[in-house]
This record gives structure tokens, sequence and C-alpha cells, in this order.
């Protein structure tokens, strides 16, 4: 149930299906020309640059969040709107991932708006091994 809604409603949690280069399936990408296109997989770069991040213990949201933005930097097609890490349960920012959060990216290509996600969860048995799913 959305708790803050008060609707009668569950979220399933599905895999995001994506390309052989990592960019995730979306009709939205229908609408980028060849070189967007290409520069549209800064989206996954920048999750997979995140999972570094945290694969090497780091678990401050802000390092993390400019290792993402250090991936756009590198991309002039690619204009970041944000790259932010929110707690799973609320979404709301976190200082430190500390319990299981989404580490979120968005940016325009062109006219196009794409969104990607990363779910970090943190096992309660063994925080210190977190897991990644992109």
């Amino acid at each position: 149930m959305v708790r803050d809604l008060n609707l009668n409603v569950q979220i399933a949690v599905c895999p995001i299906v994506r390309e052989a280069d990592g960019l995730a399936l979306s009709s939205r990408n229908a609408y980028l020309n060849p070189e967007e296109r290409r520069a549209a997989t800064a989206l996954y770069r920048a999750l997979q640059a995140a999972r570094a991040e945290l694969a090497a213990g780091t678990r401050d949201a802000l390092e993390i969040q400019n290792r993402m933005r250090a991936v756009f930097n590198s991309e002039p097609l690619a204009r970041l709107d944000y790259a932010e890490v929110v707690a799973a349960d609320d979404f709301e920012p976190v200082l430190r991932v500390s319990r299981t959060s989404y580490v979120l990216v968005a940016a325009h290509l062109g006219r196009t708006r794409l969104l990607d996600n990363m779910l970090v969860e943190i096992p309660e048995t063994n925080p210190a091994e977190l897991v990644c799913h992109i």
C-alpha cells in the first residue's frame, strides 16, 4: 500500500531491460539522433561509476553524486538534470548510503529527457556487502 497517499496500491520493482551498450530500453530513445543515442550511454556509465564508488567502500552520497557528474562533464551532448541518491522507502535524499537506496540520474540529450536508476540493497545481516542492481 502506498502510505503517504492512502491508496491500496503495491509497487512491483522489476529489472530494467537494456540495450547491449547499457542504455535502458525506452520509447523516448526513438527521438535521439545517432550522436545523441551514442551520448545517451552517459546515464548508464554514470550508474556504473556510482557502483564502482560503492564497491570501493564510498558511502558518502555527495562523493557518489560528484563521480556521476564527472561522467556527464566528459559528455558534451548530455545535459545533466540530476544525479541523486535517495532512500528506497521514501525517496528522500540521503547523506550516506546506509540503508537500501536508489541512485537516480536524469539528463537531456537534445530535446529528449532520459531517466535511469540503480537499486542499492543493504543486507541487514552484513551492511558492508551491499548489492547494486543496474
